[in-house]
């Protein structure tokens, strides 16, 4: 159960001399957790591939699992057949020291890594993952225009929520279509997670001007 609308995104970690600061990431997910909140977002590229160490460092290895709600992404760079994905999951899984996803988030989709998908049946063999009890909810992350969107909710009603850039800036910007994929995934029925609400901290160091 997702106690707070507010999430821990674990994309950008404090580090020295290129490596990241644990020390400083238990702190961060301490007072995190010690606020009432408890979602955090991860997945298999990020920090080069450490994140998911890191997550099983600070968090997992820390705290009894119902007390956080932990996603992951499977990634198109990560796989190129079917056969893949199971192994790749699986070490996922590990990495983070949890036996099942809260969330699991097709990411980043487009009209090209869509493609992918499809073509690598991941929509069938996520399905299977998550009838197994391995993946709890089943969402993803978009970066491409609302029609874009739509084909994709509309050919695969597994996905329960849509994760969308969405802040003021963007809200009406040509260059992200956060308006209109936000009315898409309501006419959808889908629940909306946010992402980039201060763009990766951009807007909360604003020029003078």
């Amino acid at each position: 159960e997702i106690k707070k609308n507010f999430g821990f995104g674990c994309m950008r970690f404090p580090t020295v001399d290129e490596a990241v600061d644990v020390g400083a990431v238990m702190e961060m997910v301490d007072y995190f957790m010690e606020a009432g909140f408890n979602y955090f977002d991860t997945a298999h590229g990020y920090m080069e591939g450490k994140s998911e160490v890191v997550v099983a460092k600070c968090l997992t290895s820390r705290y009894p699992r119902d007390a956080y709600v932990l996603t992951d992404k499977l990634s198109a760079g990560c796989f190129e057949k079917a056969e893949d994905i199971r192994p790749l999951f699986e070490s996922q899984l590990a990495l983070c020291g949890v036996e099942y996803f809260d969330f699991y988030l097709f990411h980043a989709l487009n009209r090209n890594s869509y493609v992918k998908h499809k073509n690598c049946n991941t929509f069938e063999i996520v399905n299977k993952l998550h009838s197994e009890g391995k993946v709890r909810h089943i969402a993803m992350s978009f970066h491409d225009t609302a029609d874009v969107l739509d084909r994709i909710l509309t050919e695969q009603p597994c996905i329960e929520a849509v994760q969308l850039q969405i802040n003021y800036l963007d809200w009406e910007s040509p260059a992200f279509h956060a308006k209109e994929c936000y009315e898409i995934a309501r006419k959808h029925g889908k629940e909306i997670i946010v992402m980039e609400p201060i763009k990766g901290g951009t807007l909360a160091n604003l020029p003078p001007e």
